[in-house]
């Protein structure tokens, strides 16, 4: 890109042809310069919309198996903590209440 920048205002200064000739091509250099630069920018768009859906993806499964974890350790807590008072009343000769 920069060499368009900088070789092609001198390369038309000497550049042979006619006014009409030079419009043209500077024309067409330009929509030529357009399109990369906006196929560019499209490429780069797709690029971060499809990183996006991956971290959005990646996050989520993290979180369904963060809660999935979370739950599985509620339930064995739940369970440790129902046979502690279990044993106790037990032990203690307590009915089941």
């Amino acid at each position: 890109m920069s060499w368009w920048l900088t070789r092609l205002p001198v390369a038309l200064l000497f550049a042979p042809k006619t006014g009409r000739e030079t419009r043209d091509l500077l024309a067409r250099k330009t929509n030529e310069g357009r399109d990369f630069v906006s196929g560019k920018v499209t490429e780069g768009r797709q690029f971060f919309e499809e990183k996006g859906r991956k971290v959005s993806d990646d996050f989520n499964t993290f979180l369904d198996k963060s809660k999935d974890a979370v739950q599985r350790q509620k339930e064995q807590l739940t369970a440790a903590f129902e046979a502690g008072k279990t044993a106790y009343r037990e032990e203690k000769g307590l009915s089941n209440e």
